[in-house]
């Protein structure tokens, strides 16, 4: 599976002169790369090039339009941050599978659970459910979050169902 991290990295080997490089999935097999140069343009041979590179050399199940850097904000493509290093790990592997975002996901987790639900391959969503002993703040949801945009493959976005676990009582 490719990722974001790693595809923008393979991008960044390749294309040296591309200073600044970003990789946004917009679902049904479709991913956006954003580039610029050190003069802040995108050449046209360097999108004709990048169009290229992502055919041949990152995720095939996925069709990338290459578009000018200026666009993330345009597009409100989401905000970046650093993450934990089993995380980034796991997303620069790629061997990178369902059960190993599974297994990333749930080594985090002090209680509680990720699960894979379902996979439309019409729609690219995926579906995970996260079942707790507990309510999660939306600090906690938010890193969830951000941990699955960094290890979900390029091409699916992805819903997450969050469920806390109800006590049972015995009379």
């Amino acid at each position: 599976m490719g990722t974001r991290l790693l595809s923008e990295n393979l991008i960044r080997k390749r294309f040296p002169h591309i200073r600044y490089v970003r990789i946004h999935s917009v679902g049904k097999h479709m991913a956006n790369i954003y580039a610029w140069n050190d003069q802040l343009r995108l050449e046209e041979e360097d999108r004709i090039a990048l169009k290229r590179f992502a055919a041949t050399d990152l995720a095939p199940y996925v069709c990338f339009k290459v578009k000018e850097y200026s666009k993330v904000q345009e597009e409100a493509v989401p905000r970046v941050d650093d993450v934990p290093d089993n995380v980034l790990r796991a997303a620069m592997n790629r061997s990178l599978d369902l059960q190993g975002i599974v297994s990333v996901m749930n080594e985090m987790f002090s209680s509680g659970r990720i699960a894979f639900n379902e996979y439309n391959p019409w729609s690219g969503l995926i579906h995970w459910s996260v079942n707790t002993p507990s309510a999660l703040t939306e600090i906690e949801k938010e890193l969830i979050h951000r941990y699955l945009y960094e290890l979900v493959p390029l091409g699916a976005t992805f819903e997450i169902q969050y469920d806390q676990e109800r006590e049972h009582s015995s009379r």
